[in-house]
């Protein structure tokens, strides 16, 4: 017996296909009929034909068998050379003598796991190495969105799906399945191809945005307008500025330091509608983009008196940040630290003067801001409050005082009863201000003559 045509790396030679199927055989079938070819070459081939046609009749073949065989039939010029590519596939049997063996695979690596695992696949999310914290300095890669400008109902072949890709009813009546014709297939493909090209530019175009604070600070930048709402609402009377952008890190027991990117944004109109919020990401447009969109979500309405300054003098501490804010006439201007005059100028606050003390931690500076501005009393509150006129003294009006509210309820007879000693709370510096002590920090710094 010739042993070594059993082993031969031949691939099988295919007959017409036969109209008579049967389903998948077992791998004590298989194993059987190579067994009975291996005793006797002339009628061991025909009893292993036999025996795989009674396994496929009985639909029996699943596993897999790891060796290769050649099996020659008389009559016919099908010749078997793998007896593990035979086991993964289907028979189909029209007469003892001529089997037809057709490969099929139900399922596949893209068919059987989700997307979630394929990208972690192709963006090595769960390697050992990632798990170890390395390979920080790699230029990260990103997952990319695979159906953006796909649409449901779409394709080359160019049909029109009720319901999908066109209305369901038009004119009163009924629509049905119809295709377009070529030319208008032709251009709807070349309008996508011509859309992920300008996708592709748009890519690799460097944005260059308006200059911040400074040269290389994100403080200050401007930004594009929130994303619209889920109503279809938009925001294009928004302004939206940087305050703030961070590398923050965090020990994770498995990768290590873990880096991240945290914004502060600030967004008002102009017009006393502001707010503010922070976003956190794995990039830096990402945590702008997070951040932008949950600051329109918590907007603050501050009151400015006659459109260009707050309504009286401040004073507010927030941790360990202490910040006092004066109010001005109309063309002093904002003289105050650099992350309140961007807020002010987006809350619609034109003169105003800030002086912040403590810590200059810029999340600190804008939540004690806005909890100042938050808290003012205005005029009227203020009048309704002590059941008083409520008058001002301005320079150009001398000693005559104007009536700026008015009491809602009754006016109180009694005056407002005052201190002996008041209560008032001065700044030492503006105590030495007052009095002509305030020297300059560098008076007694002692100069070295060249």
């Amino acid at each position: 017996m010739n042993v070594s045509r059993w082993f031969s790396p031949l691939r099988p030679r295919f007959p017409p296909p036969s109209p008579f199927h049967c389903p998948p055989l077992s791998h004590q079938a298989v194993r059987g009929a190579a067994k009975v070819g291996v005793r006797r070459r002339g009628e061991g081939a025909s009893m292993a034909a036999a025996a795989i046609g009674r396994a496929c009749t009985y639909g029996a073949f699943r596993a897999a068998w790891r060796g290769f065989a050649s099996v020659p039939v008389k009559g016919s010029c099908c010749s078997y050379s793998s007896l593990a590519w035979a086991f993964q596939t289907r028979c189909s049997i029209s007469a003892p003598w001529n089997v037809t063996v057709q490969q099929c695979r139900q399922t596949s690596f893209f068919n059987s796991s989700t997307a979630d695992e394929l990208w972690k696949g192709a963006l090595a999310e769960t390697g050992v190495g990632v798990k170890k914290g390395r390979g920080k300095r790699r230029k990260k890669k990103l997952r990319k969105n695979l159906n953006k400008g796909q649409e449901i109902g779409e394709g080359r072949s160019g049909f029109l799906w009720p319901g999908l890709n066109a209305p369901v009813i038009q004119s009163g009546r009924l629509q049905a399945v119809t295709q377009r014709k070529k030319e208008e297939r032709e251009r709807i493909q070349s309008e996508i191809i011509q859309q992920r090209d300008t996708w592709e530019k748009k890519r690799k175009i460097k944005v260059k945005r308006e200059g911040g604070w400074s040269g290389k600070c994100w403080g200050g930048v401007l930004l594009d307008p929130p994303d619209p709402g889920p109503n279809g609402e938009t925001y294009e009377d928004f302004e939206t500025r940087v305050i703030e952008v961070k590398n923050v890190f965090c020990m994770k027991a498995k990768e290590g330091r873990k880096k991240s990117i945290r914004a502060l944004v600030a967004i008002g109109n102009g017009r006393g509608a502001a707010g503010f919020a922070m976003g956190k990401a794995g990039d830096r447009m990402n945590a702008l983009r997070k951040a932008k969109n949950k600051a329109i979500r918590c907007l603050h309405f501050i009151e400015t008196y006659q459109n260009h300054t707050i309504y009286h003098d401040i004073t507010v501490k927030f941790k360990s940040t202490s910040i006092r804010m004066k109010k001005q006439n109309k063309g002093y201007g904002l003289h105050c630290h650099r992350a309140i005059i961007t807020i002010c100028k987006l809350i619609g606050i034109k003169d105003m003067y800030a002086k912040v003390s403590g810590s200059k931690n810029l999340i600190n500076i804008t939540r004690a801001l806005f909890k100042g501005l938050t808290q003012q009393e205005t005029h009227q509150q203020l009048a309704n409050q002590k059941s008083l006129y409520v008058v001002e003294f301005r320079e150009e009006q001398g000693p005559l005082p104007i009536v700026v509210a008015l009491p809602e309820g009754n006016v109180r007879e009694d005056p407002e009863p005052e201190d002996e000693v008041p209560d008032t709370k001065l700044e030492w510096s503006d105590v030495k201000e007052a009095q002509g002590m305030k020297k300059s920090p560098w008076a007694n710094v002692r100069r070295t003559v060249w």
